[in-house]
């Protein structure tokens, strides 16, 4: 059976992903990891790059040994998956960036990056981790799954949640973005308050023959928000029948 990895974005954890692997799960193997330093592997010290937790994803399913895969990844994710496409782009199907660019300082966010730092430090991880979670919903804290991904950022700690932080303001995958020659789906929320349209269209534009799929009425975490459309755009990319 084909392996479907789906990777999460920053203060987040393979537990998000349930509506996709109840869904995926009779059709592909499902992998949902989590990263050093987040969901299950809270206590372990996070990468300070993305190429890090790049490198992490691609060991873990080596050691699974999965060696070609369809590839998600959210937020990001979908930078340690554009990552990932650089360094090993002959192990992977078909790649899916969803919620995500290919600039880490992510221009026109709900706050800078450097604020975001600065609260972790001056509020905690916990408190700003169960603040940003609610930005990812059109809702905000009255979201129906909001409460999963406060639960999911709670235990991260200072570390982790700086480091994550850190690893997408220094990274950038402009200049990769024309080497990409997986069939690729962009896929987008079109209330997304962390990635505007202008990133996710330099995606689909830089990347030669990739597909485009706008969720009208969600913002960044549309999977939780709206998970039948979601499942039902990424089925069709993967050319698995939802009915």
């Amino acid at each position: 059976m084909d392996a479907l990895v789906f990777v999460h974005g920053y203060l987040g954890g393979g537990r998000q992903w349930r509506d996709q692997r109840a869904a995926f799960a009779a059709r592909r193997r499902v992998i949902t990891p989590d990263l050093p330093g987040f969901g299950s592997n809270c206590a372990q010290t996070a990468p300070q790059s993305i190429g890090g937790f790049a490198e992490y994803v691609l060991d873990q399913l080596s050691a699974q040994g999965i060696e070609r895969f369809e590839l998600l990844g959210h937020s990001m994710g979908g930078m340690i998956v554009q990552e990932m496409a650089a360094r090993a782009p002959q192990r992977i199907r078909r790649l899916v960036l969803y919620g995500t660019g290919p600039v880490g300082l992510l221009p026109g966010r709900f706050e800078p990056i450097e604020e975001s730092c600065r609260r972790v430090i001056a509020e905690g991880p916990r408190a700003t981790g169960q603040r940003i979670a609610a930005t990812w919903f059109m809702d905000y804290h009255a979201a129906a799954n909001y409460p999963l991904c406060a639960e999911l950022a709670a235990p991260v700690s200072e570390q982790a949640a700086l480091a994550g932080l850190h690893a997408m303001r220094d990274w950038s995958g402009e200049a990769a973005l024309a080497a990409i020659e997986i069939p690729t789906l962009v896929l987008w929320g079109d209330g997304d308050r962390t990635y505007g349209w202008p990133q996710t269209e330099q995606l689909w534009r830089g990347i030669r023959g990739a597909q485009l799929a706008v969720m009208p009425g969600c913002a960044h975490a549309a999977h939780l928000e709206k998970p039948v459309l979601f499942n039902a755009l990424l089925g069709d990319f993967l050319g698995i029948g939802m009915g």
